[in-house]
């Protein structure tokens, strides 16, 4: 049964705005806490370690925004799509308001999904530490200008890879940067990360699929330096010879789902497909 609740919401977005009032309005008439809060706004921290679940109103951004900003707390996170395909959401507005007794009731199933660690670090001193739920990305940092990145798995060498950039992704993001690079798509609650070059220029330029608990060190070796992105969302410049050591983080992100799991893979099916027709559409 719920007691808390926290409601994050999109910016920029009336329609999440106000679909996170009525959500909160609904929960006070039956007795339930809840804080609406924008998510990338202030985050409520107080509110966020007492709730009983996260309710996200938005599209992936805000999903991917919410899992970092709920570290280290459990409380699981249901997404309601306001945006486009909806890859991390679980339900629309209307789904929502259909089985608000269940969620009341929190008579759901859990899902737990990985998340990835960077340790971003310059002559062996930790710089900071980032956790996302689908990718870091280290990128060149110039447009037009390849970067070099020296990777090592597990202490091996792999490559120094000319690239655009190198993806480190979870399950969750197999669906995202890493799928568009040329990644494989892997089933959402495995627990391998995947290390994918984009426009890698005479090296390896295959995924790679790793164990677990294999680290991944790479060591920026251009002059002009490079960018570590954390979904996409938060950006870092670092320097040449700066290393980013990537593993599986300590943190996981708990989503609630009402449908089977079996149904990942026919809704994959579907928004790709909705992906694809809308990039193919006609311009008017």
């Amino acid at each position: 049964m719920l007691n808390r609740t926290v409601i994050f919401h999109a910016p920029r977005s009336e329609g999440a705005l106000a679909f996170a009032a009525q959500v909160a309005q609904e929960f006070a008439r039956r007795g339930i806490a809840a804080t609406v809060a924008d998510a990338w706004g202030e985050p409520p921290r107080a509110a966020i370690a007492a709730a009983d679940l996260i309710v996200c109103v938005g599209g992936d951004g805000t999903v991917l925004r919410t899992a970092r900003i709920a570290i280290p707390h459990r409380a699981p996170i249901l997404g309601v799509n306001m945006g486009r395909l909806g890859f991390l959401t679980d339900m629309s507005p209307r789904d929502f308001f259909n089985a608000i007794e269940r969620i009341i009731a929190a008579d759901w199933r859990l899902e737990e999904r990985i998340m990835v660690r960077a340790d971003v670090m310059a002559n062996g001193a930790p710089l900071h530490t980032y956790h996302a739920l689908n990718d870091i990305v280290v990128s060149r940092k110039s447009p037009g200008r390849p970067v070099y990145v020296d990777v090592h798995i597990d202490g091996a060498r792999l490559a120094i890879f000319r690239c655009d950039g190198i993806i480190v992704a979870t399950p969750t993001g197999s669906t995202g940067y890493s799928l568009s690079a040329g990644g494989p798509i892997l089933a959402p609650t495995e627990h391998h990360l995947v290390v994918t070059p984009v426009s890698a220029h005479l090296a390896l330029g295959r995924s790679l699929v790793l164990q677990p608990d294999s680290v991944i060190e790479m060591e920026v070796a251009s002059e002009q330096g490079a960018i570590v992105s954390v979904d996409g969302q938060e950006d870092e410049p670092i320097d040449p010879g700066v290393r980013v050591c990537v593993r599986q983080s300590e943190h996981i992100t708990r989503f609630v789902r009402f449908r089977e799991p079996s149904s990942f893979y026919a809704e994959l099916a579907e928004k790709l497909e909705m992906q694809l027709s809308s990039t193919m559409a006609p311009r008017a």
